[in-house]
């Protein structure tokens, strides 16, 4: 469905508006509503406890214009073992190639101004907890959850037997969606400590830096788990039923 063909009402979840057009993210970050995690929320839902109306959200979202060119990148539309290589090639490496390079800097900024500005302390540790986290949540998918589903793609009435060992693929994909919530949540309280990653006056090269590569890990991480939560997983259900 094309955005100019949905109607959006109190009862549209983020994860469809998100999915139809990924620029409509921008209103809901502006908001502080999780379009990731919270995908299957309504707005209805979305809107409780926040600063925004049901109806204010949607005027924003039907006049905003994001500037993308949603047929270049329409996301729903892949076919799905596509979107898991994409996943594989683009987020994952992002994770595998970001964690090291971000705990070197939480560490170091941790440990040079962490009796002065405390919260570093604290940044430090649940960053560690999320980066192991990730890195076991990386190889479950790579090793069983995609490699299913792809089975699913290619061999759908071989897939069931040959592969699965774990009743029906809404068991993993519950776990996978649990630990994104996990890790979203370590994040939200990062993005909270950091107050939204402003660093204090004088603060030196490497805080800076730090601060920068969190916030930027974190946008990669809302679009990976938008991804997953919202198409893949979602598909990859209606697949296996099919093939069953």
């Amino acid at each position: 469905m094309n955005m100019e063909n949905m109607i959006i009402t109190g009862d549209t979840t983020v994860g469809e508006i998100v999915t139809t057009d990924l620029g409509k993210a921008d209103v809901f970050k502006k908001h502080h509503i999780d379009f990731c995690c919270g995908g299957k929320k309504t707005l209805n839902q979305a809107c409780k406890n926040k600063a925004v109306t049901v109806d204010e959200l949607i005027a924003e979202l039907n006049i905003y214009n994001s500037g993308i060119n949603s047929n270049a990148q329409n996301f729903n539309d892949w076919k799905i073992d596509f979107l898991i290589d994409y996943l594989i090639n683009t987020h994952h490496q992002y994770v595998k190639q970001n964690l090291p390079l971000i705990t070197e800097y939480i560490n170091k900024v941790a440990k040079v101004h962490g009796e002065e500005h405390i919260e570093l302390l604290t940044i430090n540790e649940l960053f560690m907890e999320a980066a192991n986290e990730l890195s076991a949540h990386i190889i479950k998918e790579e090793n069983v959850l995609f490699p299913y589903i792809k089975e699913l793609v290619n061999n759908p009435l071989s897939s069931h037997n040959a592969v699965i060992s774990f009743g029906t693929i809404k068991t993993p994909i519950q776990m996978m969606e649990d630990e994104h919530e996990l890790v979203g949540n370590i994040f939200k309280t990062i993005r909270e400590l950091s107050d939204n990653y402003k660093t204090p006056v004088g603060a030196c090269t490497t805080y800076k830096l730090a601060y920068h590569k969190l916030e930027e890990f974190e946008n990669d991480l809302h679009q990976h788990i938008h991804l997953e939560n919202n198409i893949l997983f979602p598909k990859s259900i209606e697949l296996e039923k099919g093939s069953n």
